[in-house]
């Protein structure tokens, strides 16, 4: 019984390092971990501009980051290292329904979210502004859901709304990722 039982543990272990585990990146550590591929058969091109806005248009667990904001660190680690100058990506992310939600200063994000005290969004935001990132909130969505400038982090710009800000930014060559 016990060598089957040592056999079941050497087993489970040796599935569970083979696994890959998601590392930090080198632009934003704090977030976006990125797994490694090895040989990839569709290579990445390392010269061209890699304009691109992401659609966020959900929330996820009001104690976490959102998953979809955090993809904008995803994709800031995961092109440097492949060796993408950073200077060669610009990101944008545009945020409208209930992820308006997700830019509140503490205060206010305590009001609608009584489980935590802190926006844990905002941190995310701040590092992501200081990489270039622009966050810009649907202002039609904010309006509807009582989300004023005065509220949201000063890390955010306000559009008319999710839409013109998704089409004039795809006008200037950005590609939309939407999830």
């Amino acid at each position: 019984m016990k060598l089957k039982y040592s056999c079941l543990a050497v087993l489970f272990f040796a599935i569970t390092s083979y696994a890959q585990q998601p590392v930090p990146g080198n632009l934003i550590a704090e977030y976006g971990k990125t797994f490694e591929v090895d040989s990839p058969g569709f290579k990445t091109d390392t010269t061209s501009k890699l304009k691109v806005v992401f659609d966020v248009n959900r929330s996820f667990d009001s104690t976490e980051p959102n998953k979809l904001i955090e993809t904008a660190a995803r994709f800031l680690n995961m092109h440097e290292k492949a060796g993408v100058d950073p200077k060669n990506m610009q990101v944008a992310l545009v945020l409208h329904g209930k992820a308006v939600f997700e830019v509140l200063k503490d205060e206010y994000y305590k009001e609608k979210h009584a489980e935590t005290d802190k926006n844990p969004n905002l941190p995310l935001i701040e590092i992501l502004n200081q990489h270039g990132v622009q966050v810009i909130v649907c202002g039609q969505s904010a309006a509807h859901h009582g989300v004023t400038k005065l509220k949201a982090d000063d890390n955010v710009k306000f559009a008319l709304s999710a839409m013109t800000a998704l089409v004039q930014l795809q006008n200037d060559n950005y590609r939309l990722i939407n999830f």
